[in-house]
C-alpha cells in the first residue's frame, strides 16, 4: 500500500494536494503526518523525502516526491487522475501546472489556514492579479468544459491542485465573479475536503512561524481550531 507523507493540515496546502486526490478517487493509502517544527524542518523531512519537503509518496522501496510528481506517478496507474477527455486533459494538466510554479503572492500573503477566518491587511496589485488570474481560470475550465468542476463532470488533478485556494478564499474572503463564485462551496462539500478540515480544527499543534505568518496577513475575525 502507497505511504503519503503530509504535515499539518490546518497549514500546508502542498500536502492538501495529493491528500485530497487518492482520497475522493479512493486510492488506498497509509498517512503519515511529521508536524511542522520551529524554524528549519529540512533534516527532519528528509528522513523520508529527498528534497526535505512535503508531501512524499513511497510505494514499496520507490519515492516520489513534489505534488506534481506525485499526481504523475498516480495517472499511470490509476484512472481518473486527469480529464478522459484529450482536450480536458491538456487544460487541467496546464492549469495544475500554472498553480504549482505560480501564484507566489497569492501564498505569501495570503498563507493556508484551515482555521482562521482573516481580513487581509492589505490587498497589493500582484495579490489583485493573482486572485483575477484565478477568478478568469476557474470561469474558464467551468465554462468551457461544463463544470460543475473545473475540467469537466467529475473531479480530477486539476481540482486537487486548486483546493488549497479554496481554503484560501474561505480564509480570506477573497472576491471571485461568475461560476467561479460558487466553485469554493462546491469542493468544500466534497467528503475528502470535509475530512480534511474536521482534522485539520482538531489538530492541538500551533507552530509559531505559520502562527506569526497568518498574524501578519491580516485582522483575524476567528479562530475555529479546537485543538
Amino acid at each position: 500500500m502507497y505511504e503519503l507523507w503530509i504535515a499539518n493540515k490546518n497549514y500546508s496546502s502542498w500536502s492538501l494536494r495529493p491528500w485530497l486526490l487518492m482520497r475522493q478517487l479512493g486510492i488506498e493509502f497509509t498517512e503519515r503526518q511529521v508536524q511542522f517544527g520551529a524554524g528549519s524542518n529540512w533534516a527532519t523531512f528528509r528522513a523520508f523525502s529527498p528534497n526535505g519537503q512535503v508531501p512524499a509518496l513511497r510505494d514499496g522501496d520507490l519515492t516520489v516526491w513534489e505534488s506534481l510528481g506525485i499526481v504523475e506517478y498516480l495517472a499511470e496507474r490509476h484512472e481518473g487522475v486527469w480529464p478522459g477527455e484529450a482536450r480536458a486533459r491538456a487544460w487541467a494538466r496546464c492549469a495544475a501546472a500554472e498553480m504549482h510554479a505560480g501564484f507566489s503572492t497569492l501564498r505569501s500573503r495570503c498563507p493556508m489556514s484551515v482555521g482562521h477566518r482573516i481580513r487581509p491587511a492589505e490587498r497589493p496589485p500582484e495579490l489583485e492579479r493573482d486572485i483575477a488570474r484565478t477568478d478568469e481560470l476557474w470561469n474558464e475550465g467551468i465554462g468551457r468544459f461544463g463544470g460543475p468542476f473545473l475540467a469537466g463532470a467529475v473531479f480530477s488533478a486539476v481540482d486537487a491542485f486548486f483546493a488549497p485556494v479554496v481554503f484560501r478564499i474561505q480564509t480570506y474572503g477573497l472576491p471571485l465573479t461568475g461560476a467561479a463564485a460558487s466553485y469554493p462551496a462546491l469542493l468544500l462539500q466534497l467528503p475528502g475536503m470535509q475530512a480534511w478540515t474536521e482534522q485539520a480544527l482538531a489538530e492541538p499543534w500551533r507552530e509559531p512561524g505559520h502562527e506569526t505568518d497568518l498574524q501578519a496577513a491580516g485582522t483575524l475575525l476567528d479562530d475555529l481550531r479546537k485543538g
